[in-house]
């Protein structure tokens, strides 16, 4: 695949599908079980996404990126993470919960500093909010930082960061001082070699095997005046903006994970029929359906400009569960060769049970949802 040529018209989103569908069954699914295997991502795999444009998806021309609007992101993401659920994870992170944040709150300066490179897959980026002892209490972060005399200095660690040693740079959140609460957590971008700033463990996984997850640690990193994201004091509502855009490209890696998982399953159904198994495909393709339903409205009312946190949410929670529900089923109809390892269901299911965790758990979805819809 050469050098994207410049559209005069923006691609439309069955475009970008087949672009995306095209590349994961040339490049990335015949690697796929090898990449959960030895848990790593091929370079030629992620190098390779810059052909596309996909790391430039949603960040406009302009601004070095390929165009295209959320729900060509959901349809890349789809695809992608049919093949393997890694590819599409780093990517979604990349691009919802890095990329996007800079374009939206950045400076002049910095679009140019951070989001060209990183819409042109030069830069891959990351996301740090998650803390060892602070999970879903985003107001409540431990990590501090103070003033310099060239800009900040940030001490302490982060926990969970997809794209780990990967990332050029890295979009970080730290509270000024204890008891501040909301209003002390400010955001930073973090470029790769920053003084003070370095990966620990790489932590191992149930699932997304090959989308490199590690704790972040910050010893007087040195961070220059620049690199502050938006205005002290408000990282939080940043943070909480790239979660809700991020939950859409989770659901929709989800989503991808749970049509491959329909596939094996009905796959299992057509090799020994009966009418349990009949039943199980029946459920699974209603699922399916409710799913990319629910994936798509989050992404259209996005794409409009329209109050998406509901739709956000209502997604994330229900195409992750989707996931864990027909690769189940999967499992269960290929019976004893489904849960051998390196069998397909297997492997899905695995990936499946990470995504009710990542990018908000079930219970903080439920909880958005209930505030939403009942009141505080």
């Amino acid at each position: 695949m050469g050098a994207p040529v410049p559209d005069v018209a923006p691609l439309s989103t069955d475009v970008w599908r087949e672009r995306a569908r095209t590349y994961a069954d040339e490049r990335v699914r015949p690697v796929a079980e090898s990449i959960d295997r030895d848990d790593s991502l091929p370079d030629a795999v992620v190098h390779g996404l810059r052909a596309p444009g996909f790391f430039g998806l949603g960040v406009p021309a302009e601004q070095g990126g390929s165009g295209g609007d959320t729900r060509a992101v959901a349809a890349v993401l789809e695809e992608l993470s049919a093949a393997s659920a890694a590819v599409g994870v780093l990517l979604s992170v990349h691009l919802s919960v890095c990329t996007h944040p800079i374009l939206q709150h950045g400076s002049a300066a910095q679009r140019e500093r951070f989001v060209r490179p990183l819409a042109a897959g030069q830069w891959l980026g990351a996301f740090a909010l998650t803390e060892p002892g602070v999970g879903s209490d985003a107001a409540h972060l431990t990590t501090r930082y103070g003033r310099s005399a060239a800009g900040f200095v940030l001490n302490g660690s982060k926990m969970f960061i997809t794209n780990g040693t990967r990332a050029d740079v890295v979009l970080a959140f730290a509270s000024r001082e204890p008891g501040t609460g909301a209003r002390g957590i400010s955001a930073f971008l973090l470029e790769k070699g920053t003084p003070g700033v370095g990966n620990a463990q790489k932590l191992e996984k149930l699932g997304l095997r090959g989308s490199e997850t590690n704790e972040l640690v910050l010893q007087d990193a040195q961070v220059p005046e620049a690199n502050l994201l938006g205005t002290e004091g408000k990282g939080l509502t940043i943070a909480l903006g790239a979660l809700t855009a991020g939950r859409v490209g989770i659901a929709a890696c989800a989503l991808g994970v749970a049509r491959s998982a329909f596939d094996a399953l009905r796959e299992g159904a057509v090799a020994q029929p009966s009418d349990g198994h009949r039943s199980e495909v029946a459920r699974a393709f209603t699922t399916l359906s409710a799913a990319r339903a629910l994936v798509e409205r989050a992404a259209a009312e996005k794409d409009a400009g329209r109050p998406y946190v509901e739709a956000a949410s209502a997604a994330k929670l229900f195409a992750s569960h989707a996931a864990v529900s027909i690769a189940s089923s999967a499992v269960d109809v290929a019976g004893s060769a489904g849960v051998r390892s390196g069998a397909a269901p297997e492997r899905l299911l695995r990936d499946a049970r990470v995504f009710p965790i990542v990018e908000g758990t079930t219970e903080i979805q439920e909880l958005i949802l209930g505030r939403t819809l009942v009141g505080r």
